[in-house]
């Protein structure tokens, strides 16, 4: 990895003798549902990446003002 310049520690607000990396924002980041403004958009969203209505739901986020299309999950364990 690249080491990070100190200058772009200073604008990040760390400090400048740890070791940090140039790329901190590649580190693995939680899976999030994604936001849409409208349902209709959502609903759009959902047929171009081939879901059907039973794979997802649209639940309501931010404060009521957006739509957040989350992908239900399988279970595939065999018991």
């Amino acid at each position: 990895m690249v080491k990070m310049h100190t200058r772009i520690k200073r604008k990040r607000g760390l400090n400048s003798h740890s070791r940090h990396r140039s790329r901190p924002d590649s580190e693995a980041k939680s899976k999030r549902p994604k936001t849409f403004k409208t349902e209709e958009s959502a609903h759009s969203w959902a047929e171009k990446n081939k879901l059907s209505p039973a794979q997802y739901t649209i639940e309501k986020a931010k404060k009521n003002k957006r739509f957040m299309a989350v992908v239900k999950q399988e279970n595939n364990k065999k018991s």
